[in-house]
This record gives C-alpha cells, sequence and structure tokens, in this order.
C-alpha cells in the first residue's frame, strides 16, 4: 500500500502513526490489493470533520472517520492498467475516536485501528447500510483486526 497520511498538527503520536500505517499494510495485504494502491488519510480536529460531515454528507455532527472512495465497483480503466489504483482518501478525527475508546471501554489504539479498518474497507467497497452487507463488512472488520493483534 501507498499511503499518504497527513498530520499536520501533530495530533497523533508517532507511535500512532506507524500503527495507521501498518494496519493499512496489513489490511491491504488481507485484501490482496497490489502493493501500489494509493489512499490517503488526512488526521483532522473535531471542527474540520464536522465541517465535512456538514458539506459533503449534509450531517451536522462531529464523527469519527469519513471516506471518500474514488472508484466505484471493479471496473477497468482500459489503456491505464499500469497506473496506480488510487481507492480514496479517509478523514480522521482522533479525538472522537479518543471519546469513542472511552463509551466502548477499548484503548485508543483499538479504537483507532477500528475506525481505520472501518474507512479503509468503505474505501474499497464495503458497507454496512443494508443488512446482508453488513453481514460481510462487520466480520471481515474484525478479522482484520483480530489477526493484527486488536482485540476488544
Amino acid at each position: 500500500m501507498d499511503l499518504e497520511l497527513f498530520d499536520d498538527d501533530k495530533r497523533l503520536t508517532t507511535a500512532h502513526t506507524d500503527l495507521v500505517k501498518k494496519l493499512v499494510a496489513f489490511a491491504g495485504t488481507e485484501l490482496k490489493l497490489a502493493d501500489d494502491t494509493e489512499m490517503s488519510i488526512t488526521i483532522v480536529d473535531d471542527a474540520e470533520i464536522n465541517r465535512i460531515n456538514r458539506e459533503y454528507r449534509d450531517t451536522d455532527r462531529v464523527t469519527d472517520v469519513i471516506s471518500f472512495a474514488i472508484e466505484e465497483g471493479d471496473e477497468e480503466l482500459h489503456g491505464f492498467e499500469d497506473i496506480p489504483r488510487n481507492i480514496g482518501d479517509l478523514f480522521i478525527d482522533p479525538d472522537q475516536v479518543a471519546r469513542q475508546a472511552e463509551d466502548y471501554g477499548h484503548s485508543f489504539e483499538r479504537e483507532l485501528g477500528y475506525t481505520v479498518v472501518h474507512g479503509f474497507l468503505h474505501l474499497n467497497g464495503y458497507d454496512h447500510i443494508q443488512a446482508d452487507d453488513e453481514a460481510v463488512m462487520i466480520p471481515l472488520q474484525e478479522k482484520i483486526l483480530s489477526a493484527y493483534g486488536l482485540t476488544r
């Protein structure tokens, strides 16, 4: 995985940044993505994630992660097979992640991992709105987190 991680305000520690990078690489391997698959994660605060949520999802509240998938489905771009696939962008609010970790009785690391994998799966076409989609996405998410070692 080719991950660009933007954390201009240094909201994550070096250890947490390393966790995110290693977990994305691990999840990419689990999904058998090409090594040159690209994505980005931008770390933001409550105000910025609320603005993004309001502007792009018409929901005026803070959330932990927002995903913007670039590609929908598995359609091929003929003539561009040699260009790395870019799956999209995640915006993560570590303050909301910390609140959720406390609410759920998880460590910050477990909740950060959950948030990263959840958004990552959305970028790869997984969803949980319909019950049958949720029955695929959530077990896969737990499988990846458990295999990585981030258990409840």
